[in-house]
């Protein structure tokens, strides 16, 4: 069985951006990561009706397909203090996140999206980092990019990448955020429906 990622916005994505998360994906290959098993891309001509003139427009299809991870996301696991996870499962847990989170950093690769939503967990309650739609990929002697794209969870964000800064640090400052709600269950933010990043 396989999980399969359709990348719905592709109207406004470069193929170098498919082509990046693909890279990083390949780099990835660690028991704490969802494992990448390939790709498809596929584009399409397609006559469409225009301001009342019919054009030529390309209909490009990406899919990636990933191992099937039973369980779901964290998010879903993380309660108080006193119920839901034994602490030795919290702890399987967050140290199995650190291990992944290290090994991505060791092939310079910046996760830049990490969440409870964005980690699975499988039958044997193994988390894996998913999710690298945001990743960076940097070079061997790079430790930090720019960036004008902001994005991202609010409240997992680190201060820095508001400033179109985003290094290692950047997914470290999401680790602890993560790490305090699988001990404390409660999110170090409001939850406020009105504010965007």
């Amino acid at each position: 069985m396989v999980a399969v990622k359709k990348l719905s916005q592709t109207l406004d994505m470069h193929e170098n951006k498919f082509h990046k998360e693909v890279e990083c994906l390949m780099k990835a290959k660690h028991k704490n990561i969802v494992r990448f098993l390939g790709y498809c891309s596929e584009t399409q001509g397609r006559i469409a009706d225009y301001e009342g003139k019919f054009v030529m427009a390309d209909l490009r299809n990406w899919l990636l397909c990933f191992e099937y991870v039973p369980n779901g996301s964290l998010d879903k696991y993380i309660t108080d203090a006193s119920g839901g996870l034994e602490w030795g499962e919290r702890y399987q847990i967050i140290k199995g996140i650190c291990e992944g989170l290290l090994h991505l950093h060791e092939r310079h690769i910046l996760h830049l999206y990490l969440k409870p939503g964005n980690i699975l967990i499988d039958d044997r309650m193994t988390p894996k980092i998913a999710d690298f739609g945001l990743s960076r990929c940097l070079d061997k002697d790079q430790t930090r990019a720019f960036t004008s794209h902001l994005c991202g969870s609010q409240g997992y964000l680190a201060p820095e990448f508001y400033r179109g800064q985003v290094a290692f640090a950047s997914d470290i400052y999401s680790l602890g955020v993560i790490i305090m709600e699988i001990l404390t269950g409660e999110k170090g933010y409001q939850e406020d429906e009105n504010v965007r990043v």
